[in-house]
């Protein structure tokens, strides 16, 4: 697992934020004391989910076409993506926020960026 060069306590409560994980690019989004963190690459057209995203709820919106994937799982609850997100497992350790990229929990394929 790698260091996401992020902390805990610096990110925004439902404010997407883009980090680069050991060359994957993942969007990390604080809910309440948790942190979930998905592919930053949406499944409809490459765009990224952080940059100018929304969350709602569990889930985080493409700012390009208005996708909304779960913070969970990955799949799409809108149109007009139809492909999950890869999922990745987070965990928090003294303020650090540690993303393992290595695997989708998922089973997400990975997509180009």
């Amino acid at each position: 697992m790698s260091e996401a060069h992020a902390r805990f306590s610096r990110l925004e409560e439902g404010r997407p934020v883009r980090v680069d994980v050991d060359g994957v690019p993942v969007c990390l989004v604080r809910v309440g004391g948790d942190v979930k963190a998905v592919h930053d690459t949406c499944s409809h057209q490459q765009w990224s989910l952080a940059d100018g995203g929304a969350v709602w709820g569990n889930g985080v919106e493409c700012s390009l076409h208005g996708s909304t994937f779960d913070l969970d799982d990955g799949r799409p609850s809108s149109l007009p993506a139809m492909k999950p997100v890869p999922t990745f497992a987070v965990t928090v350790v003294d303020d650090i926020i540690t993303v393992d990229t290595t695997t989708a929990l998922n089973g997400a394929a990975f997509p180009a960026h």
